[in-house]
């Protein structure tokens, strides 16, 4: 299963050091859902495939406990080591079956994560853990709009993206495609009538070429072809790190290009 390239340590490690915290404007997006449909106080979240801890720590501040679950130890274990959240709990756990009583969650979250889900059995329970007005936020980004930009080269550099993506597109699970299609199907089959979504929330942050390389070595799909061929993943990577440098007419990876993403939200509220 492809799930299964997050289990490991090394995968996990990458998880940490590269992948992105959502953007606090989307969060609060997302606060103010939740204070609209159901109100104060917010008292459990539940952070699903929380991997190591990047959405969970954003909602920390606004809820009196956050639980975040991965069905990946070594995931929660990176999770565990960051410091300075009391009021987040890391469990290793699935979406499939939450170890919540019934109408125990203020929010169930879920970010970059939900494309992995068995749909029909993570809605049921969902329904079943959720308090009555009790909502649920799945986010995530499609990566057809990803651009980095650096000066005038971003038109360049997009394209050695477009290049990497479309040499590991063999690897490319269903789940990452649905992610991609904004999780449509699992949209549709939210069985709560007040539900919306948010189709682009546009977030630009500056990361180093490093960065940037960092973000597609965690690619489940990158991760699919190093297991296949160590050698040429790695070539891979230092390929693309020359080959942004140099378009870019500098030297050093600690450079910072400017990333462009495009989130989207799935909100949703149970009814009484």
């Amino acid at each position: 299963m492809a799930y299964r390239l997050f289990e490991g340590k090394d995968h996990a490690s990458i998880y940490q050091k590269y992948r992105f915290t959502p953007p606090a404007g989307l969060k609060d997006i997302i606060i103010q859902y939740l204070d609209k449909k159901k109100g104060q106080p917010h008292e459990l979240a539940v952070d699903l495939g929380c991997g190591t801890g990047q959405n969970s720590r954003l909602l920390a501040p606004h809820f009196k406990e956050v639980v975040g679950l991965d069905i990946s130890e070594c995931q929660v274990e990176e999770a565990r080591a960051v410091s300075g959240h009391p009021n987040i709990t890391y469990r290793k756990g699935t979406a499939e079956e939450l170890p919540f009583s019934d109408g125990s969650v203020d929010l169930l979250t879920a970010a970059s994560a939900a494309h992995w889900f068995d749909q029909s059995r993570f809605l049921a329970e969902a329904a079943r853990v959720l308090k009555p007005r009790g909502c649920m936020a799945l986010l995530g980004f499609s990566d057809y709009n990803t651009k980095p930009t650096y000066q005038n080269c971003g038109d360049r550099l997009k394209n050695i993206y477009e290049e990497v993506k479309q040499a590991l597109q063999p690897y490319m699970s269903n789940p990452v495609a649905v992610a991609d299609g904004k999780l449509d199907p699992l949209y549709s089959a939210i069985p709560f009538p007040d539900k919306e979504r948010i189709d682009c929330f546009q977030a630009k942050s500056l990361i180093s070429v490093r960065h940037l390389v960092g973000f597609m070595q965690s690619w489940s799909m990158f991760q699919a072809y190093a297991l296949k061929d160590p050698k040429g993943a790695e070539e891979l990577l230092s390929n693309t790190e020359r080959r942004f440098l140099q378009e870019m007419g500098v030297t050093s990876p600690d450079t910072e290009v400017e990333l462009e993403l495009d989130y989207y939200c799935i909100l949703a509220c149970k009814p009484h």
